[in-house]
């Protein structure tokens, strides 16, 4: 979170609402939610997401799921950098990341650990997504040596979409056959690709 950045400060505000919860309300809501989330895949900025990702990360701060106040669905495993339920979350950071924890931002699941029969697609879905993002990244001399930058920012946005359609549709259901439910990122701020921009 950037406290100076108007959209971390809007969902601050967002969140505020989960601090009237006392910590066994929040327990049952969370609980509550990991159950509508079960077998399905979740796109990073579905509404109902976003709110469960702003009470998890409060219950994290409050050690709701280390209290045992309430028992999350029985699908869904403990996550060990933070032992709340399961959620990942596969982003183009995935051979650095891992699967990463809807709770503590951790990593929850290193890419060696992701299950072996996924890992050759993942593995070549993030290095084929890796040098299309990198775009976004260049400095003075790389975009001097385009003819067209902007050009080329363009066609990178356009591949981001389409390989972040791939990921939601194609490679995050397979995630299904071995977590209850599984999020993938829909955007790309870098390249500004919004969800809006990736239709499935």
């Amino acid at each position: 979170m950037d406290p100076e950045s108007p959209l971390d400060k809007l969902w601050h505000e967002y969140g505020r609402v989960f601090l009237d919860f006392d910590d066994l309300t929040l327990a049952r809501w969370l609980a509550q939610t990991l159950g509508q989330l079960e077998g399905h895949v979740w796109r990073l900025s579905h509404p109902l997401l976003g709110a469960y990702r702003l009470a998890a990360q409060m219950a994290h701060d409050r050690q709701i799921w280390l209290k045992r106040l309430t028992t999350p669905p029985a699908a869904y495993v403990e996550a060990p950098c933070c032992r709340a339920p399961l959620l990942p979350l596969l982003t183009r950071d995935v051979l650095e990341s891992g699967l990463v924890c809807q709770h503590c931002s951790g990593t929850a699941t290193p890419f060696e650990e992701i299950p072996p029969e996924l890992q050759p697609t993942v593995r070549s879905w993030a290095e084929e997504y890796a040098p299309v993002h990198a775009v976004a990244h260049w400095e003075d001399p790389q975009r001097k040596r385009a003819a067209d930058y902007d050009r080329a920012y363009e066609n990178a946005a356009k591949e981001a979409e389409r390989l972040l359609a791939q990921a939601g549709g194609q490679i995050a259901p397979k995630f299904l056959d071995f977590y209850p439910a599984v999020v993938w990122e829909d955007q790309d701020e870098c390249l500004e690709v919004r969800p809006e921009d990736i239709p499935l």
